[in-house]
């Protein structure tokens, strides 16, 4: 049975929930926005008006202001939008049990087995979506139709606002392969680099490679990339109850100032390790290895990975390999914006016992004194709060005794 999976992306999600409470600013270029004083001052969301002038998703204030300098700029409401995002997905449950978030304001839908309940066509079943949430909740939707997740994607993106695109068996390569090889789910700006150097730039050209000239040039991905590409996904629907894989733990952090020093990077990485350290204790995860990612004042990322000799889920551990990278891709005085510590190659408990014990036994008695101090922290912080005790290097910089 061929599968009907439908893909649905609310317009402007953000700006278009703000503009419930603001019905005056619809027609006038408007768009959510961090706070530029905590130097979160990116663009959000945007809407329609707003677009037209060019203004981009995740590009700075001053740069959305430059194009549109009547801009309006309101500030986030996160409560509300996981609010609106749980009503509408509510609305989706009672047409499938297959419903997988994608991010809180897309979702995938596999009405393939209740299709006959609501119409008998995917674009019917669309169609009604896209009025219930027009009509009970003020908000619109672009949906698309087709037979395969990574389409469904694509149908959902060919046209906004507020319309129903079908890819099917019968059209889908002549509405897919024209498109630019960059809208096809997950070719990142990296992967579209390496593609262009090779005059790879639509959907299409894609489709036409060698797999094993793509797994040779990107790995793995470059074959799932193939297969996207020729229609080839099976990729299923998942239920939001079925649990999937934890495979990163990470925690980010923009900060008030640039960072100069070790010194301060070291707090930094503390503070971002203590946080991922914990996360991983409360899902009963070890990493295998830890990354960093280096943001600067241009917004220009810099990453570097690490492997462990055992797994681990202490912060001494993820902060001294962390810091150990900074050194690798990062030079005193130059400024560092923001920093991203991510625990990856996640395995269970069970499992990093048994390796910890085959090839890390002599460093044993010493993590175990490690793991008994950080299992206290987490005791106490349970007690009394999470800002009761931190490990040495994340505690707040004391401020110098006033001269007498």
């Amino acid at each position: 049975m061929e599968r009907v999976i439908l893909h649905c992306d609310l317009n402007c999600f953000y700006a278009s929930v703000e503009l419930l409470g603001h019905p005056d600013l619809r027609d006038i270029p408007t768009a959510v926005c961090g706070d530029p004083t905590s130097r979160h001052g990116i663009i959000l969301a945007k809407n329609e008006p707003a677009k037209k002038y060019g203004v981009k998703t995740a590009e700075t204030i001053w740069q959305a202001k430059k194009k549109c300098p009547a801009l309006v700029l309101l500030p986030p409401h996160h409560d509300l939008y996981r609010e609106f995002s749980r009503r509408v997905n509510a609305v989706y449950d009672q047409y499938t049990d297959l419903v997988e978030p994608f991010g809180i304001d897309e979702s995938w839908l596999d009405v393939t087995h209740s299709l006959h309940l609501f119409g008998g066509s995917g674009r019917e079943v669309a169609d009604t979506l896209r009025d219930r949430i027009r009509e009970e909740l003020g908000l619109t939707l672009s949906v698309g139709v087709s037979f395969n997740k990574v389409f469904a994607k694509l149908g959902s993106d060919y046209k906004k606002p507020d319309a129903t695109t079908v890819i099917s068996p019968g059209n889908w390569r002549d509405l897919v392969w024209p498109l630019p090889v960059g809208d096809l789910l997950y070719v990142g700006a990296a992967a579209r680099d390496i593609l262009r150097q090779y005059g790879v730039e639509t959907i299409g050209q894609l489709a036409a490679c060698r797999p094993e000239m793509l797994e040779t040039l990107m790995g793995k991905m470059g074959v799932q990339l193939y297969e996207y590409a020729n229609g080839l996904d099976r990729d299923p629907v998942r239920a939001r109850c079925e649990e999937e894989a934890v495979k990163s733990i990470g925690n980010g952090t923009t900060f008030p100032q640039n960072l100069t020093t070790e010194q301060q990077v070291r707090r930094g990485v503390s503070v971002l390790a203590d946080s991922v350290a914990s996360r991983l204790r409360r899902h009963g995860l070890y990493a295998g290895g830890v990354q960093l990612t280096v943001r600067d004042p241009q917004f220009r990322d810099r990453s570097r990975q690490r492997q462990f000799s055992a797994p681990t889920h202490l912060i001494r551990d993820l902060t001294e390999a962390a810091m150990a990278l900074a050194r690798e891709i990062w030079r005193p005085p130059d400024p560092i914006r923001a920093l991203t510590v991510t625990a990856i190659h996640l395995v269970r408990e069970r499992e990093a016992y048994e390796q910890v014990d085959l090839f890390n036994a002599a460093a044993a008695p010493k993590k175990e004194r490690q793991e008994k101090l950080e299992a206290a922290m987490v005791k106490i912080r349970g007690k009394y709060g999470a800002g009761a005790i931190s490990y040495g290097s994340a505690a707040p910089e004391r401020e110098p005794d006033p001269l007498p």
